[in-house]
């Protein structure tokens, strides 16, 4: 199923696009960039949830923007979803969000869960969008978690810098966010051509 861009154009290629989604609180923005990704590419999006991210985010509420949803870490689920299957099943996988635990992980090529065991098998592009409190995205372990992860080949897209109202300490405070869906639609249509 392509897609012309314009007259003359090569067709955009169809994508089967892989979600990882942690638990981070910024994942209750993900419905609104899995619409825009899905208005900006050509694909087909799976959303893979860790089990925190589900605590955050119903699968359910995802379920309404993806062509598909695998949550949590149910082993019955792994005839049709182990981490082998969704490698061969995707073109790209994007973490959005992720999570200081998972970049720790990932850059230690640990595999705790479903997720991180993807990460690890993938033999496609992967885009890990981090997303954390400013003073743990300052501390020298992340960096350096972040540095590896980079070395290691994978594309680590760097956050934006806004203000967010935290209910805890009842003030505007600045962190490292998600750039805007455009943004990440972009970068994601971009790996994506790489592997065309």
């Amino acid at each position: 199923m392509s897609k012309v861009i314009n007259k003359g154009a090569v067709p955009e290629r169809h994508v089967r696009l892989l979600v990882g989604a942690t638990g981070s609180v910024d994942i209750i923005h993900l419905p609104e960039y899995l619409r825009h990704i899905k208005t900006r590419m050509s694909c087909e999006i799976s959303v893979l949830m860790t089990q925190t991210a589900t605590q955050f985010l119903s699968p359910d509420v995802v379920a309404l923007c993806a062509d598909r949803v695998i949550a949590g870490e149910r082993t019955a689920d792994w005839p049709s979803d182990k981490p082998s299957r969704l490698v061969a099943d995707h073109d790209v996988l994007v973490v959005l969000p992720a999570t200081a635990h998972t970049l720790a992980s990932i850059a230690g090529g640990a595999a705790p869960n479903r997720l991180t065991t993807v990460v690890l098998a993938a033999t496609f592009p992967v885009i890990l969008f981090p997303v954390m409190g400013a003073a743990m995205w300052k501390k020298a372990a992340v960096m350096r978690n972040v540095q590896q992860i980079k070395t290691d080949g994978y594309v680590v897209a760097e956050p934006v810098w806004r203000q967010n109202f935290d209910f805890s300490l009842g003030q505007n405070v600045e962190h490292p966010s998600l750039p805007t869906p455009e943004d990440v639609a972009l970068l994601i249509m971009k790996c994506a051509a790489v592997t065309a």
